[in-house]
């Protein structure tokens, strides 16, 4: 299993194989940074990525032989820290440490912590960051992980964007169950992610079908209200763009931004091993408590 905290993924999410050829060392797991990178790169390859998006290795050197990998959602300067006191050499994550490259590249300080801070932390200690981000976000793995956390069939993509390999943007979802309302899928959604989200809508709702999106939602809320879809669960939605669709009959359950991607840390853990790298060399940093929402207390 993997060092971690959290309990992983039932089974394999039918991980693309990885040939022998790519390891430093064929059938020994023996690896470097720059294994690593090529070996995921052939999961989540970067035409599969957006053009703005920085993915693949930021930061550190492609020869460094790696022995064990830390994995988060977030490259954050106690993530790096955390990795280095595990003797991790690399830190794999979903979010990239910047998009635009910083302007400078100092350690941090009380007041400031920027993702040059980060970057300069890193190197420091010598863990390499690397990241799939967007590439991920579109990989089959999730939506397949995702509903079944859910206990919801999977059917589709929603806004296709690589036709060629029908990879995009939100997951079309039927109930497994005959009848089931907001309230029921919302009272999932507490009890799988184990936060308490906002939701938009009619309770007692009859739900037919399901739209899930890790992260952003983008324009999934006009689409599903579009299409007629009944809910849309994901991790953020914008005020103004929640109302009206909410308005015109959409459901809508938003997790957290963060709260809905934690889970392709298991992901990633999956398909480092499927290239040959043992779960013993696999931590996940625990970044489920980065928030808190205090409960009502009456006196």
């Amino acid at each position: 299993m993997v060092n971690s905290t959290k309990s992983s993924t039932n089974g394999a999410h039918d991980l693309a194989p990885v040939h022998a050829e790519t390891l430093s060392v064929p059938g020994t797991g023996s690896f470097t940074v720059g294994d690593i990178e090529r070996a995921l790169l052939s999961l989540f390859p970067k035409n599969q990525a957006e053009s703005w998006d920085k993915m693949g290795l930021l930061v550190g050197d492609p020869s460094v032989r790696v022995t064990n990998v830390g994995i988060a959602l977030d490259p954050t300067l106690s993530a790096v820290r955390q990795a280095h006191r595990m003797g991790c050499q690399l830190l794999l994550t979903h979010h990239p440490v910047f998009i635009e490259a910083p302007e400078s590249f100092t350690p941090a300080s009380q007041s400031v912590v920027s993702p040059g801070s980060v970057v300069f932390e890193a190197a420091r200690l010598g863990v390499a960051l690397m990241n799939f981000h967007t590439a991920l976000d579109v990989n089959p793995r999730v939506p397949q992980l995702i509903s079944s956390m859910l206990g919801l069939s999977f059917q589709g993509i929603v806004d296709v964007v690589y036709p060629e390999s029908q990879r995009g943007y939100g997951h079309l979802c039927y109930p497994n169950e005959e009848s089931i309302t907001l309230r029921t899928l919302a009272a999932r959604c507490v009890s799988v992610f184990g936060r308490i989200p906002r939701v938009w809508g009619d309770f007692d709702m009859r739900v037919q079908s399901v739209v899930t999106c890790t992260g952003s939602q983008g324009d999934l809320a006009q689409i599903c209200v579009e299409r007629g879809h009944d809910v849309l669960i994901c991790g953020e939605i914008r005020y103004h763009d929640a109302l009206p669709a909410a308005e015109a009959g959409l459901g809508i359950i938003e997790l957290g931004h963060d709260v809905s991607e934690l889970p392709l840390c298991l992901v990633l853990a999956d398909a480092l091993e499927e290239i040959g790298m043992a779960r013993t060399a696999m931590h996940i940093i625990d970044q489920n408590c980065n928030w808190l929402t205090p409960e009502a207390v009456r006196k």
